[in-house]
């Protein structure tokens, strides 16, 4: 009786385990549909020839992405391998997605790339329209090893791609990091006899160099803040270009998601990408202005240029430079701005008597409505240089 009732209990035990195994089970098309459900507004359908699942993990065979506002063009990714998945009342939680390496050769042009993943990304269960919780957020991005094609020749090489994303516990604020390092660039090929004969003076044939960008989005005011979006390339300089505008909020972005489904819809594509640009133009009344600045620091190129340039004209570096300084007010004087005339000026002299940096910047006493601005574009160019504060500096 003992070994019956025992054997009873295990039999009920494994059909428990199984039942709730399978009611516990993930469902791979059931995440598939929560990230349409996210990258759709903006224009992406993902789709799959199948999905299977193992665990935690799901993966996703034959994936194809379709761009809907690029002429449905798609493009073939693969199969993508979902690690640790996990569901809740509020969604999924995924630890990483892995992509299958990119080969994608064409008529002798093309780009490879490895090591492809995404880690930390949520999905939620009811994504509501102008929320946070409309966007695909995912904590981090990698690209390995990058190559670049261009009739069958290789001429740009990466070595990594990488971004960050930071989400304040409270949602109100996302910082963001993106880096874009050992980039090679081969320039011998450029086809132009008159562009190869700049690149060898300049000494131009092997470019290397890395990008970066750092910034914030502040969710409640739409405060977007680019702190650094720097080009930085050896032996030429680095340009580093910041802007800060507001008005980018969520609700402004459901808008232009909305635009571009209206657009889409339209069966007459001329028409319907002329109404898009109309509710662009529209929706552009909604931000304000809040500054930018642009920097390059010289790291040798300017005085090739300068020696390069002169060359042509039968004189030395220093020559040239002087010339072009005794040239500018002349120049200068059809924008009917004396102040930043003078500003440009000066800088400009200081920069080609020793090239180290110079900047520009715009940065108003208070944020302005980007209406404003394009009114006084319109009405009085020398007005709307006091009222965007422009200033022209060299060396500092």
């Amino acid at each position: 009786m003992k070994l019956n009732r025992s054997l009873g209990l295990m039999l009920a035990s494994t059909a428990f385990v199984s039942i709730a195994s399978a009611a516990f089970a993930l469902d791979g098309n059931d995440v598939l549909a929560k990230m349409n459900a996210l990258t759709s507004s903006s224009g992406i359908v993902i789709a799959a020839q199948g999905t299977s699942v193992d665990g935690e993990n799901v993966t996703l065979t034959g994936v194809t992405v379709t761009l809907t506002t690029a002429d449905n063009k798609k493009v073939p990714v693969g199969d993508v391998t979902l690690e640790g998945v996990t569901e809740s009342d509020d969604g999924y939680e995924i630890k990483k997605a892995s992509f299958a390496d990119l080969n994608v050769m064409e008529n002798g042009n093309g780009v490879s790339a490895a090591d492809i993943y995404v880690e930390g990304i949520s999905l939620p269960s009811n994504p509501e329209p102008g929320t946070l919780s409309s966007i695909m957020l995912a904590e981090s991005i990698h690209v390995g090893a990058t190559k670049i094609i261009a009739e069958n020749k290789q001429v740009m090489t990466i070595d990594e791609t990488t971004a960050t994303y930071t989400v304040a516990d409270d949602e109100s604020k996302i910082d963001f990091d993106a880096a874009v390092s050992g980039i090679k660039v081969d320039t011998t090929s450029a086809p132009d006899p008159k562009a190869q004969e700049a690149i060898q003076a300049l000494g131009l044939q092997n470019l290397n160099g890395e990008i970066t960008m750092k910034g914030s989005w502040t969710l409640a005011d739409g405060k977007m803040d680019i702190t650094e979006y720097a080009f930085d390339f050896e032996n030429i300089g680095r340009l580093d270009i910041n802007f800060g505008l507001s008005g980018y909020t969520l609700p402004f972005l459901k808008s232009m998601q909305d635009a571009i489904k209206v657009a889409e819809a339209n069966p007459d594509k001329a028409a319907g990408q002329q109404a898009l640009g109309m509710a662009m133009m529209g929706l552009m009344q909604q931000l304000t202005y809040n500054g930018a600045s642009v920097r390059f620091d010289d790291a040798g190129i300017t005085t090739k240029v300068l020696d390069f340039a002169g060359k042509q004209q039968g004189v030395d570096g220093k020559q040239f430079a002087q010339s072009l300084k005794g040239m500018l007010p002349m120049l200068l004087a059809q924008m009917n701005m004396p102040d930043l005339q003078t500003q440009i000026a000066n800088a400009a002299n200081a920069y080609l008597d020793d090239p180290k940096s110079i900047e520009v910047s715009a940065e108003p006493a208070q944020p302005l409505p980007f209406p404003q601005i394009m009114g006084a574009a319109m009405g009085n160019p020398a007005d709307l240089a006091k009222t965007l504060n422009v200033q022209v500096t060299a060396n500092q």
